[in-house]
């Protein structure tokens, strides 16, 4: 037992469960479960698409008020996280913890095929598709696909004199048919590509397998660590 005490019932009920692993609410799209009816409401948002805060200076909406609070640091310039090693200023802590790696040498994620260590978690995701051969930067003209991003927009010079499919509407150039029936959505608002779950719908196929893991809940994307 751990002897925590509180002043209602009801608040002893829901701490209980942190103990007996009982997670009572169950969101009825993708089947995820939780302890507390807030957090399956905070959850369901994923699905909706809902962002009920925004921001008071430019409008744009989030799902939850800690983003919220992330972005509006933007507007006010404010760093309030100050490196001891260098006077570094960050306006998240997360970034701080980040930018003292560079001092400490720290590289926590580690690679479980070759053992290469990173600093951050992103970049250990990016190395690992050289062991996996996943290619999941496409180009949009030929098809070819690459293990980093900056390999796709190298490649993508080179259909600069190879565009012979032309947009009507703005001149772009494509090497590929399918490449201007794409772009040419971005003109008509054409979105075929349509969610069974919840309607939504999207301009490429891409974009919709990205969303529908919101509903569910799939992360094919695995740290091993």
């Amino acid at each position: 037992l751990c002897g925590t005490g509180f002043t209602r019932s009801e608040n002893l009920k829901v701490h209980r469960r942190v103990h007996t692993g009982e997670k009572p609410f169950r969101c009825d799209i993708c089947g995820a479960v939780f302890t507390q009816s807030g957090h399956l409401k905070s959850h369901k948002i994923k699905h909706t698409g809902e962002k009920p805060f925004s921001c008071d200076v430019c409008g744009a909406g989030f799902t939850y008020m800690c983003k919220l609070k992330m972005h509006a640091v933007k507007h006010t310039g404010e760093k309030p996280f100050k490196c001891d090693v260098c006077d570094a200023r960050f306006a998240h802590k997360s970034y701080l913890v980040k930018h003292n790696r560079t001092h400490t040498g720290e590289k926590p994620y580690k690679c479980d095929v070759c053992g290469v260590g990173f600093t951050e978690q992103g970049n250990l995701k990016t190395h690992k598709i050289i062991h996996t051969g996943e290619k999941p930067f496409k180009c949009d003209e030929c098809g070819a696909g690459f293990t980093q991003h900056d390999s796709l927009k190298s490649h993508r010079n080179t259909h600069a004199s190879e565009k012979p499919f032309k947009c009507d509407d703005c001149g772009a150039g494509f090497a590929r048919k399918h490449g201007l029936e794409t772009h040419r959505r971005t003109h008509t608002g054409e979105k075929p590509y349509k969610c069974d779950i919840c309607d939504a719908d999207f301009s490429q196929s891409g974009i919709l397998e990205a969303h529908k893991r919101t509903h569910t809940g799939e992360k094919p994307y695995k740290c091993d660590i």
